[in-house]
């Protein structure tokens, strides 16, 4: 039975969260699975005329009967899924711990693991990756390091005071000797850590049994991404990346169900290119096209709050999330933020120093020097936020869509043209 892959196909940001909750409207979803990442993310839902931003819990939250998973590839916040879950509730939003399920094997993120990735971003200065400061990269340090520590392990307090004491060893004299600040703490950490463990309990499973079972017993699981394809730790554009996999591989390393029971992988993909903190951006606008694109979008990191970089759809880009993530379909959102321009550039491949490039550059040097080369299809004046149907939308926007499809090299399923769960289109319906 379904398994179904929501990703991000650009460098997030995409609207993978309306993605996510049209699947979960439009279809039976019975679980929404996060499986990297942590509250870096954000997506954005609006649900009758309500807007709702979800960071660490899966979007699916919203939607009443589906069962939200935190799975074992994830870093978790206690605090900071707390608090999400409060404000959720303060909003009305019922059975929210009920709904929600945490894997016993997802990696902690420590207090001293926020304190490290602030510290390390001022000491690099002008060279500093751009993170979001939340923690997510020395977590994910101390999980490959064999520091970390697991939401399991918030149970055993000894086990717990044992792995703080290690952790802490040798990122104190690092703290002390290279960055002049205070040594963490190692009992009031053990202690902060122990107190969130009562409300986590009930919420804890083995969450690779639990999604197994439930697709031999018939269900469909939604795995919900975070993040995007050229922010993968392996395919990105490193180093300029975030520290998971988010590609579809990275699903089943962090969810514990094996590829060959994933049955479609969708792609979101905006109808124009966004990027937030540093690292290279070939399409990259900084005109008028490019303020306008940023105003008209709303573009502002619904984590970070940080102004998102804007430019031009880059056809090179979708097909590499195409191949690195065996995608079947792509859905394209924001397309009503088009509405307007005479002329809309495509970028479909690179000049790099003098050569044509229609795929990738190889290295990290030539992505660098890589200039866009444009096609320009024609644009449409007219309102498409109130269209419901893909035949409603102008011939010069269909025209958008289906060029796009055909650079791009995967089939267009579905179009967003406005942020509410009624405004989306299927381009095809099977």
């Amino acid at each position: 039975m379904p398994a179904i892959i929501i990703l991000g196909a650009q460098w997030g940001d995409e609207g993978k969260g309306k993605a996510t909750d049209l699947l979960a409207t439009t279809e039976t979803i019975d679980y929404v699975v996060r499986t990297s990442g942590g509250h870096n993310a954000g997506h954005t839902i609006v649900v009758g005329g309500e807007k709702y931003a979800t960071h660490l819990l899966p979007s699916g939250i919203l939607t009443p009967g589906a069962t939200s998973v935190i799975g074992n590839g994830v870093v978790v916040s206690p605090e900071a899924l707390f608090r999400e879950i409060d404000g959720l509730v303060a909003r009305g939003v019922e059975g929210v711990e009920a709904r929600l399920v945490v894997s016993a094997n997802a990696h902690v993120i420590a207090p001293y693991h926020v304190t490290v990735d602030k510290v390390t971003e001022r000491f690099l200065g002008k060279n500093k990756i751009g993170t979001t400061g939340r923690g997510i990269g020395p977590a994910y340090a101390d999980k490959v390091n064999r520091l970390g520590i697991r939401i399991a392990d918030l149970f055993d307090e000894k086990i717990l005071h044992d792995k703080v004491e290690g952790a802490l060893d040798l990122k104190n004299q690092v703290l002390a000797k290279v960055y002049n600040r205070r040594a963490v703490e190692v009992d009031a950490t053990v202690e902060e850590l122990l107190s969130y463990a009562e409300r986590l309990r009930p919420m804890v499973a083995d969450t690779s049994l639990m999604l197994n079972r439930a697709l031999d017993d018939g269900k469909t699981v939604l795995f919900e991404g975070a993040q995007a394809t050229m922010l993968d730790v392996d395919h990105g554009t490193y180093p300029f990346v975030t520290s998971s996999s988010p590609v579809a591989g990275g699903v089943s390393t962090g969810s514990g169900v094996g590829p060959t029971r994933i049955d479609r992988v969708i792609g979101v993909i905006k109808a124009y290119t966004t990027r937030v903190g540093s690292g290279p951006f070939p399409t990259e606008l900084f005109d008028a096209d490019g303020e306008k694109l940023w105003k008209v979008g709303g573009e502002v990191g619904v984590s970070t709050g940080r102004d998102r970089r804007c430019g031009w759809y880059d056809a090179v880009i979708a097909r590499y999330a195409g191949r690195v993530n065996g995608l079947t379909d792509l859905f394209l959102t924001k397309l009503d933020v088009l509405s307007s321009w005479e002329r809309v550039p495509v970028c479909v491949a690179y000049d790099v120093d003098g050569v044509r490039h229609d795929e990738m550059p190889m290295t990290q040097t030539e992505f660098h020097h890589a200039k866009p080369i444009y096609e320009y299809l024609d644009g449409w004046w007219e309102d498409i936020s109130g269209c419901r149907s893909f035949a409603d939308l102008p011939t010069n926007a269909q025209k958008y869509v289906e060029a796009l499809e055909e650079m791009s090299g995967t089939r267009i399923w579905g179009v967003g043209v406005g942020p509410g769960r009624e405004q989306t289109l299927v381009v095809h319906d099977d």
